[in-house]
């Protein structure tokens, strides 16, 4: 089907399933951005104590060497290897736990920290080298290659703007002592690099921008896929409870306009009210209304506007109203006791006749 065809915006269900597949917007400049901001963080915080740290360890090695009975003895030759990687791990082991915490919050900040099993599962599709070529040579290829020289070409403008005013003062530089010379290369350094990563903060913002307006727009769906999932998967929780809303309205002014064909009201004689009718067509008297509390009170109130007989009965009100349904027949257990009723209600009906 065209990508023009996709014009809706994606729904949450089909969010959450093209979520469970592993589709999400994601760059891998914004790990690489923050874990390269985080490790010159480290550097700049804890370099003077990796300096004197590699200091102190060359001292001691310089020191053993010097001493060519203990250098050959392996007691010697261990505490230089120790004395080694103990630097090399108080050095390095800060740094990377930094990068390390900046790659994972980055792919967490990105894509969740709510793993999807299946989106690691075992797929042979992805091992097929056909597949695999279409994408390294698909039309995004030349895009992508085009991206990634920008890129370096942006993170490289900025580091030779950083490193040039500082060329013009190199010829002053010569002959400083080496502890001089060096402190003014570090921060050169320090600054290039600094530079250099807030570019690569920046690149990584856009592409992030630029990947997830994709992935949207990816994630379309035809107007075809969102009826199919409106009718397969019910409509949100909100429109069922109104159109249930819209139900029973409808029902209840049903039920309100069909109290005056009743024969008789039996009420409790304020919680609880049943409309029956009797009209000989059916074997035993009809619910035509029932309700209880304020639903009572306006059926007694539509009955006496239409001179329905109200006729108080507790237990039969409450056995009527639990029992039965609307539109249904009365259960055969009651009719005697309505029987008794409609009789009531008929004779008071003749009487009234008469006497007119």
């Amino acid at each position: 089907m065209a990508h023009d065809d996709r014009t809706e915006k994606a729904t949450p269900k089909h969010r959450a399933q093209a979520r469970k597949k592993g589709q999400i917007a994601r760059s891998s400049d914004v790990g690489g951005s923050l874990v390269l901001a985080a490790g010159l963080f480290a550097i700049s915080l804890l370099g003077p104590q990796i300096v004197a740290s590699a200091e102190g360890a060359f001292r001691h090695i310089f020191a053993t060497i010097a001493n060519p009975a203990a250098a050959t003895t392996a007691a010697g030759l261990k505490g230089v290897m120790e004395t080694v990687l103990s630097t090399v791990a108080l050095g390095v082991g800060p740094i990377a736990a930094c990068c390390l915490g900046a790659g994972l919050l980055a792919g967490g900040a990105q894509v969740g920290f709510r793993p999807h099993p299946q989106a690691i599962k075992l797929d042979f599709k992805r091992l097929n080298p056909l597949a695999g070529a279409k994408k390294i040579f698909g039309p995004n290829m030349l895009f992508e290659a085009l991206k990634a020289i920008a890129k370096v070409s942006a993170v490289g403008a900025v580091a030779g703007l950083a490193l040039i005013p500082g060329l013009s003062g190199t010829a002053a530089e010569v002959g400083l002592p080496p502890a001089a010379l060096g402190v003014i290369l570090d921060q050169r350094a320090m600054a290039i690099a600094q530079r250099a990563a807030f570019a690569y903060l920046l690149i990584a913002a856009i592409d992030y921008g630029w990947q997830r307006a994709r992935h949207e727009r990816q994630l379309r769906m035809t107007k075809q896929e969102l009826k199919d999932e409106v009718r397969q998967h019910g409509l949100p929780a909100e429109v069922k409870a109104a159109q249930r809303r819209r139900r029973m309205l409808a029902a209840r002014n049903r039920m309100m306009a069909a109290v005056p064909q009743a024969d008789v009201v039996v009420t409790n004689p304020t919680h609880f009210a049943v409309a029956l009718r009797y009209d000989g067509s059916r074997t035993a008297p009809e619910v035509l209304a029932k309700g209880q509390d304020l639903i009572a009170a306006q059926i007694r109130r539509i009955a006496t506007e239409h001179d329905v007989p109200i006729v108080p009965d507790p237990p039969l009100a409450r056995a009527l109203h639990g029992s039965t349904e609307i539109g249904q027949a009365i259960p055969e257990e009651l009719y005697a006791a309505v029987a008794r009723v409609l009789a009531f209600v008929y004779r008071a009906a003749r009487r009234q006749r008469y006497a007119l």
